[in-house]
C-alpha cells in the first residue's frame, strides 16, 4: 500500500489527471460585478464556522496522501500552511492505519497545527464494526476533530485490488455517524455526489456533505495511471457529476446540512461562484501537492493568493460577507 500512495503522488505531479471533457460546470455562472460597492475591502469578512470550529476563511485543504515517507512532509507542509492561515485540513486516507500502526507518523501535524481543523479520512468500503476501535485509535492518534468518509465506488473500480463491495455501506454510515463520536462528513474524490446519492442520506446523522464534483482530478483516470501505466478506460475516466451540479443537486436534496464545494476549484473565483451557488465552504487539493513538496511556505503562498482574489470578488460584487455573497448569488450565462 505505502509504494502505491507513492505512485499516486508521482502520477499526480507527472500524467495528466484532469477531466479532459468534463469541466465543473462554473464557467456557465457569472458573479454579479457592482461597480458601486459599498464595501471596504480592508474590512471584507471571511471567517466562519464549520464543523464546531472558527476558521478565518471558508477554506479547507482536500486530503492527499499519507502512509509513503514522501506523505509526511508533505502533510506537515500543508498543516503548516493551514496553522498560518487559520483554514481547515482534511487528512488522506489513513486505511493504512488501520493495519500499519507506524504508518501514523506520517499523518501526525499537530505540533505544528495545534489550532487548526483537522479531518480524519476513512473510506466508505472500509468503514464496517470490524474496523471501528481501529479506527477510532487511527483518529485518536493524530487528535482529528472530525471524520471525512470518502464514497469512492469508480476509484475502487479501476484499482489493482481495490474494495468492491459497498452493499449495505448506507446503514454502516449510518451507524457509524450516530456513535463515533467525532462529526462524520460524507464526500467523494472527485466523481460527485448528486441528487440519488443524497436522498440516501435524508435520515443519516451526517455533519456535512462535500459534493467532491468531476471537473478537476479524475481519479478513474489516476487509478488507470498507476494501475496500467494508461488509460484504458477512457470513458470511464471522464464519467462524473460536475461540480456546480453536485452543488446545487444537494443543496436542493439536503437544504439544512453544511455543504462543502471540491472538485477543480482552482481560483478564488472558482471559490465564491461555488460559495453563492450554496457552499458553506471550499476545498483545494492536488493544486497544492506540488508546493508541498516544497516547503510550508510555497502552500501558504499558493492559498493566500487564493484567499486574496476569493476577498476581492466579495468586494467586486459588493458583498462584505459570506451572507451577503450567498444572497446576491449567481447569474446563469
Amino acid at each position: 500500500m505505502e509504494t502505491r500512495k507513492r505512485r499516486h503522488i508521482d502520477v499526480c505531479l507527472s500524467e495528466a489527471v484532469d477531466f479532459q471533457t468534463v469541466t465543473t460546470g462554473l464557467e456557465r455562472y457569472q458573479l454579479p460585478y457592482n461597480a458601486l460597492t459599498q464595501t471596504d475591502l480592508g474590512s471584507v469578512e471571511l471567517r466562519t464556522d464549520f464543523l464546531g470550529m472558527r476558521l478565518h476563511a471558508p477554506v479547507l485543504i482536500g486530503p492527499m496522501t499519507g502512509g509513503a515517507e514522501l506523505s509526511g512532509t508533505i502533510n506537515r507542509n500543508l498543516a503548516g500552511a493551514a496553522q498560518q492561515l487559520g483554514i481547515g485540513m482534511m487528512l488522506g486516507s489513513q486505511r493504512i492505519m488501520l493495519d500499519d500502526g507506524s504508518a501514523s507518523a506520517t499523518f501526525r501535524v499537530r505540533d505544528i497545527a495545534p489550532d487548526v481543523l483537522l479531518i480524519g479520512n476513512i473510506g466508505l468500503s472500509q468503514l464496517t464494526a470490524q474496523t471501528m476501535p481501529a479506527l477510532v485509535k487511527a483518529l485518536d492518534q493524530v487528535n482529528a476533530n472530525a471524520l471525512a468518509v470518502h464514497a469512492n465506488p469508480l476509484q475502487e473500480a479501476m484499482q489493482h485490488k481495490g474494495d468492491t463491495d459497498f452493499s449495505g455501506s448506507i446503514e454502516r454510515l449510518r451507524d457509524v455517524a450516530g456513535s463515533i463520536g467525532y462529526p462524520v462528513m460524507l464526500k467523494e474524490v472527485g466523481h460527485g455526489i448528486g441528487a440519488r446519492a443524497a436522498a440516501e442520506l435524508a435520515d443519516c446523522p451526517i455533519a456535512a456533505v462535500d459534493v467532491a464534483g468531476a471537473g478537476g482530478t479524475s481519479w478513474a483516470r489516476v487509478e488507470q495511471f498507476v494501475r496500467y501505466g494508461e488509460i484504458r478506460y477512457p470513458a470511464l475516466a471522464e464519467w462524473g457529476i460536475p461540480t456546480a451540479q453536485a452543488l446545487l443537486e444537494v443543496r436542493r436534496t439536503l437544504p439544512g446540512v453544511p455543504l462543502v464545494a471540491s472538485g477543480g476549484i482552482r481560483t478564488g473565483m472558482d471559490a465564491a461562484k461555488a460559495l453563492a451557488l450554496g457552499a458553506d465552504m471550499v476545498s483545494v487539493a492536488r493544486p497544492l501537492l506540488a508546493p508541498a513538496i516544497e516547503s510550508s511556505a510555497a502552500v501558504t503562498d499558493w492559498l493566500q493568493r487564493f484567499i486574496d482574489e476569493l476577498l476581492i470578488c466579495l468586494h467586486g460584487c459588493g458583498a462584505a460577507n459570506l451572507t451577503e455573497l450567498r444572497e446576491g448569488g449567481v447569474t446563469p450565462l
